[in-house]
């Protein structure tokens, strides 16, 4: 059995969620959407910073960034506040990511709002994306590659906000054009490209995208959400994954996160990190105190 090197001395979980279910989530109070986690109602659930600070116990977690949790998304503005009250009380999370769908003509209105609450960092949304590889195409509505859509994301800048990218992996070739022609403009892959399909094919292709992406410095990435449906979440099936995305982006351009409470559903917290020390075992202490901790310090301005 491997001997795991020591526990960080902090971390900065650079991905997770609270939430109340007197506001507005649809997919958290409705009929269920399709998820690549399949069944997820037992997160359908008050998640509030006790219950996070319980599920990472143990772990000397410093601070954290909540992502947005799609909520109605009438009330994006309202979601910033609201998590900015909670950290106020609460003392998590330490920066919010908020949501804007750049395409939209409330685009401005709605990136100047977020920008008004402080702990606000970046944004993130889902651009139009395809189910496969091999439906993949440039230059769909709503996509990367629109026009109107990037005009909206080059706001940001004016704002001095980042951008969580969540797309499957055969998108990452539309992400590498948007960073390279917004170098101004950080990037941040979420949920490590999403290499759901783990057949030898599908992994050399996705390597390839994230090779690609990570030739653009203003491109990072996050470690979190390879859990399999219906799967353990273990070190033999991810850490060839953890490995591989040190790899392409090096240790400066990466970090690790929970994506709690939503990973929870194939793994415990302490299982999810443990397994990041793991496969960083022959790391030194310094590049790992890079990906847990002082990563998400710089790319998130904490």
């Amino acid at each position: 059995m491997t001997t795991l090197p020591p526990r960080p001395r902090a971390v900065i979980d650079a991905h997770h969620h609270v939430w109340d279910l007197a506001n507005d989530l649809p997919w958290l109070k409705h009929e269920q959407i399709p998820f690549r986690y399949g069944d997820y109602s037992t997160i359908c659930r008050n998640y509030m910073p006790a219950d996070y600070r319980a599920d990472t116990a143990g772990w000397p977690v410093v601070g954290s960034v909540y992502i947005e949790a799609e909520w109605n998304r009438d009330l994006a503005a309202e979601e910033s506040r609201w998590v900015a009250a909670v950290a106020a009380e609460h003392g998590l999370p330490s920066a919010v990511v908020a949501w804007c769908d750049f395409a939209q003509p409330n685009a401005a209105t709605l990136l100047a709002a977020h920008a008004s609450v402080p702990i606000v960092r970046g944004v993130r949304h889902k651009p139009a994306a395809v189910p496969s590889p091999e439906q993949a195409a440039r230059g769909a509505k709503g996509s990367m590659d629109d026009p109107a859509w990037r005009a909206g994301y080059a706001l940001l800048e004016k704002h001095g906000l980042s951008y969580d990218l969540q797309t499957p992996w055969w998108h990452l070739d539309a992400a590498a054009d948007l960073a390279k022609d917004f170098p101004g403009i950080p990037l941040i892959i979420n949920h490590t490209g999403l290499p759901a399909d783990r057949s030898p094919e599908a992994l050399a292709a996705w390597r390839k995208a994230l090779e690609r992406a990570a030739a653009q410095g203003n491109v990072a990435i996050k470690i979190s959400g390879i859990g399999r449906p219906g799967l353990p979440w273990t070190v033999e099936a991810n850490a060839p994954i953890i490995r591989d995305t040190i790899a392409i982006f090096g240790t400066d351009r990466v970090m690790f996160a929970s994506n709690f409470p939503v990973d929870g559903l194939v793994g415990n917290f302490d299982t999810i990190f443990s397994g990041f020390l793991a496969a960083t075992a022959a790391r030194t202490e310094m590049e790992r105190d890079k990906l847990f901790h002082d990563n998400a310090v710089r790319i998130y301005r904490l």
